[in-house]
């Protein structure tokens, strides 16, 4: 896995007055120690795999009537889904994402449009937990009847790990950059007074719709290739340091 930290960084230096301070306060010694706030807003960024894809299966069919769409549709739908079990997706990563029976116009000049048959269509989103094996569920499906592939989205089944590291190597820069800063000003970082996080999220990739044929899926072809590079996580914190 490869780490890649950034470091976006916005600075305040602040004097900080004595707390006994009164509105006509006495006049400070010249060897008196003066404290100053810096405020460091920074992000971490880690790169990595990702190790699992969702995708989005199904079939359209169209038939003279609207039941028979419906019952061609559910045929083969149940197969489809039978091929996603037997290439390992599990029951609970199989979920209905769009049902629709609708009719087919003809349409004619100056006339009122006509019905010519009926279409209906049924997809489904499945987790692929092994990312590996994305191109070859997806070729089950178009062999066991499927005829549309949506498209294929990236992420990590365990996103708050990547999470976490990047708010990690965020409070890290955040530290160099405060101690750079101090250094810069002969002075040195003395303790942190707050911190804030501004933002941390796994990202999801949403890929572009595949398209892909029933011959290209026919037996004894490659399965179809699926690229799916690295995913960045961020994290954005703000910390405030005491430095004398």
């Amino acid at each position: 896995m490869r780490l890649t930290t950034l470091a976006a960084v916005a600075v305040v230096l602040v004097l900080i007055a004595p707390a006994t301070a009164q509105p006509r306060p006495e006049p400070q010694r010249e060897d008196a120690p003066r404290a100053t706030a810096l405020s460091v807003n920074a992000y971490g960024i880690v790169e990595a795999r990702p190790d699992m894809a969702t995708i989005n299966v199904g079939v359209l069919t169209m038939g003279q009537s609207a039941e028979g769409a419906r019952a061609e549709n559910a045929r083969r739908m149940t197969a489809l889904t039978a091929a996603l079990r037997r290439a390992g997706v599990a029951e609970r990563d199989i979920q209905t994402s769009y049902v629709r029976v609708s009719p087919r116009y003809q349409y004619r000049a100056d006339q009122s449009p006509l019905i010519n048959g009926y279409e209906a269509q049924n997809s489904v989103r499945a987790k692929v937990r092994d990312i590996d094996a994305t191109g070859r569920v997806i070729d089950a499906t178009v062999q066991a009847g499927g005829n549309q592939v949506n498209g294929v989205s990236f992420g990590f089944q365990e996103p708050e790990v990547h999470v976490n590291r990047a708010r990690r190597d965020a409070i890290r820069v955040a530290r160099e950059r405060a101690e750079l800063y101090a250094d810069a000003l002969g002075l040195r970082v003395v303790r942190v007074i707050s911190v804030s996080e501004a933002g941390a999220a796994a990202p999801v990739s949403l890929g572009e719709e595949i398209v892909v044929t029933a011959s290209r899926a026919g037996g004894g072809s490659s399965p179809t290739p699926i690229a799916p590079g690295e995913l960045e996580t961020r994290a954005f914190v703000s910390v405030s340091y005491e430095l004398r």
